[in-house]
């Protein structure tokens, strides 16, 4: 696929909302400069590049950078019309411009795992008024009028550890009902969560009429626990799934090289087998781990486009070349034979179109 064509990619829709995404969209993360610092010229030519190559859902968050990766994607994004693109962003921190985490943090970093970003401090709140401040404030970072998804962002053990059902009753009966307003108001098109954890994804989807979730990490090649409720959860209830770390935070685009992450972390041995296993049948069908990574999700019904972070025009490129190769069905086959990969994941096609 050609970079600068607006060549347009298969696109899925939101749950009911009839809002169509393109099925691999451009998640933001990197923007805010996770792990790395970024040229600024760099940022707007990926963003660019992302958007004229037939992207059209771009998601950022107030924690990539502390506000950075939003206003990053804001700035390069203005060049197209608003209604080209399907904007998402995410609430339950705001950002404090007055008070720096630079003191309290190693030197140079911000936001945990991030290498840069804005010397903001950031709150956790999930409270009604703090979740409109939070919109609020993503408006003007994104500098539009309007935000077409909304996501309530880390409400999970991961994040919140013993504290994650005080934090999860917080979010519902502030956040929610912030996000349901909106909704009905027709400030914002859908509704969501964005999470790690697919156990707290169905714990909001009992709870409550979502539209759509972000999930990272926990639907791939290396784990499918997903599938044994919430993913099907998810089809009955016509959530739409916005799959984020397809690569386990790196781990499934590298293989297991030295240094490979996982879950944000270096790799441990028994993940880095279980990959270096995969890559190996993968090689067998001249097909790259990254490319296999990619398609894989794309064969549940629920999963309406993954999110790739990307740091350049040329993995931009890369990515979207995985997504015009032929992958065959052998593969997967014999990924279940070897015992990774569950027998009843739904299997992608062999092309996409």
């Amino acid at each position: 696929m050609r970079l600068g064509s607006l060549s347009p990619l298969p696109a899925r829709t939101i749950g009911r909302t009839g809002l169509s995404v393109s099925i691999m969209g451009f998640g933001s993360a990197p923007l805010g400069e996770l792990y790395a610092r970024l040229d600024e010229d760099v940022c707007a030519a990926t963003v660019r590049a992302a958007r004229t190559s037939g992207m059209t859902l771009f998601d950022s968050s107030p924690h990539y950078g502390n506000g950075l990766a939003e206003h990053r994607l804001g700035a390069a994004l203005r060049k197209f019309p608003r209604e080209s693109f399907v904007l998402s962003t995410k609430v339950g921190r705001h950002m404090n411009p007055l008070e720096s985490e630079a003191a309290a943090r190693p030197k140079d970093v911000i936001s945990p795992g991030f290498a840069g970003g804005l010397a903001h401090r950031a709150r956790f709140d999930y409270s009604y008024d703090g979740v409109m401040r939070s919109v609020e404030q993503s408006l003007l970072r994104l500098a539009v009028a309007n935000i077409d998804i909304l996501l309530i962002h880390d409400v999970d053990v991961w994040t919140h550890g013993d504290e994650a059902d005080r934090r999860f009753r917080e979010a519902m009966e502030g956040a929610y009902v912030a996000l349901d307003r909106l909704r009905s108001e027709g400030a914002v098109k859908a509704i969501g969560v964005g999470l790690n954890e697919a156990e707290m994804c169905e714990r909001f989807a009992r709870a409550g009429d979502f539209d759509c979730m972000l999930l990272a990490g926990r639907y791939s090649l290396l784990e499918q626990d997903a599938l044994n409720s919430f993913l099907p959860l998810a089809s009955e209830r016509n959530i739409s799934i916005l799959l984020g770390g397809v690569f386990n935070s790196g781990v499934l685009a590298t293989g297991p090289v030295p240094g490979a992450k996982y879950n944000y972390r270096d790799a441990p041995p028994e993940i880095m087998a279980r990959a270096g296993r995969i890559e190996a049948i993968c090689k067998a069908h001249d097909t790259p781990i990254a490319v296999a990574a990619m398609r894989f999700p794309l064969g549940h019904p629920a999963i309406a486009s993954i999110v790739l972070g990307a740091v350049s025009p040329q993995e931009i490129a890369r990515n979207l070349e995985g997504f015009t190769q032929r992958v065959p069905q052998a593969l997967w086959r014999d990924l279940v034979a070897a015992g990774l990969m569950r027998d009843d994941a739904p299997l992608p096609p062999e092309t996409l179109s």
